[in-house]
């Protein structure tokens, strides 16, 4: 076994992926042996897929709220049950493809700076074109290198930092890798983002619904992970939540009452095709080409209304005492 096969482990979660699912697995395969996936009631052969490729698989139990988290949670500590000398873990979301030489980098980065607790690198989307949704994805995941905050569900950690956290939040419905990474900051972990190629993500997202289920779930992770450790030195997730609230209620609340007065002040309402022009010409620096950071720029502005749904959603079920339910784009 080589010696990234010694050191790494790897651990996917899914449900109803297909062929996608092959493809994730497949690209571990590769270069790993120690590889746990966890199904969420796959009704698709997912499972019969994992167990034909000799993979260990984890079945949750899905009379209890699912999560992300708990998936990931389920499978680290299967994977470090079968392989408890494991010292990293790549995580993987069932509908990504790990790039080749991906790990090998990663490695070599944390084998050389041990106060990193996680290391990350490029997600792409496979169809970038195929849909308008699916383009805004790849924008999004094109995020800087260098020292980051956080990483998303693809990434490499160091299982001692994933110990010392005690992993993720089983209950948060989203958002669980910022608020995980925020908790191993706080000890003196760091987290780096590799200006390297990492993982193929597939979002299939084909329709407006799936958009706004998606802004919706993305509101909820703010104004949770805020409730959680807004009121903490970093302030984690303020500007976030505090933005949606602004931009979605509070500035379209006093533009009616002023309208009600005087009708002139209708005018008032061009600050957000303002906003999006400016945010566009922004982005434009970043993208090179105005098309891209035009949409991007409508999708940031009027994503605000279904994030604040997602914010209302958080507070209801926070008031009540109430586990939020999962948030499903595709």
């Amino acid at each position: 076994m080589s010696k990234l096969g010694e050191k790494i482990g790897a651990v996917a979660i899914g449900r109803n992926e297909g062929e996608r699912l092959l493809r994730c697995l497949q690209s571990l395969i590769k270069d790993l042996k120690r590889i746990v996936y966890v199904d969420s009631g796959s009704t698709d052969g997912s499972v019969e897929i994992a167990l034909g490729m000799g993979i260990i698989v984890v079945e949750l139990d899905m009379t209890k709220p699912f999560t992300a988290a708990r998936a990931r949670n389920a499978g680290l500590e299967k994977l470090l049950q079968c392989y408890p000398d494991l010292q990293y873990v790549q995580l993987v979301d069932g509908d990504c493809e790990v790039q080749s030489n991906w790990l090998e980098k990663g490695f070599d980065f944390m084998q050389k700076n041990n106060d990193y607790a996680a290391v990350c690198g490029r997600r792409r989307e496979r169809f970038p074109k195929r849909s308008i949704y699916n383009q805004l994805c790849d924008i999004e995941w094109d995020t800087p290198s260098g020292e980051s905050q956080a990483c998303g569900g693809d990434a490499l950690f160091r299982i001692s930092a994933l110990k010392a956290v005690d992993g993720y939040r089983n209950n948060l419905i989203a958002g669980e890798e910022p608020e995980m990474c925020y908790r191993m900051r706080q000890l003196g972990w760091k987290i780096m983002r590799l200006d390297a190629e990492m993982t193929l993500h597939d979002a299939a997202m084909t329709r407006f619904g799936q958009w706004w289920k998606r802004n919706q779930r993305a509101g909820h992770a703010y104004a949770e992970s805020y409730a959680l450790h807004g009121n903490e030195q970093e302030h984690f997730r303020k500007k976030e939540t505090r933005s949606i609230v602004i931009w979605s209620a509070l500035i379209p609340i006093a533009f009616v009452l002023l309208g009600l007065f005087d009708d002139d002040l209708l005018i008032l309402w061009l600050l957000y095709p303002l906003q999006i022009l400016r945010l566009a010409w922004k982005y434009t620096k970043q993208l090179d080409s105005f098309y891209l950071s035009f949409i991007y720029a409508v999708s940031n502005v009027f994503g605000k209304w279904p994030q604040f749904i997602g914010v209302l959603a958080f507070l209801q079920n926070h008031a009540s005492g109430q586990q939020s339910k999962l948030i499903e784009y595709k």
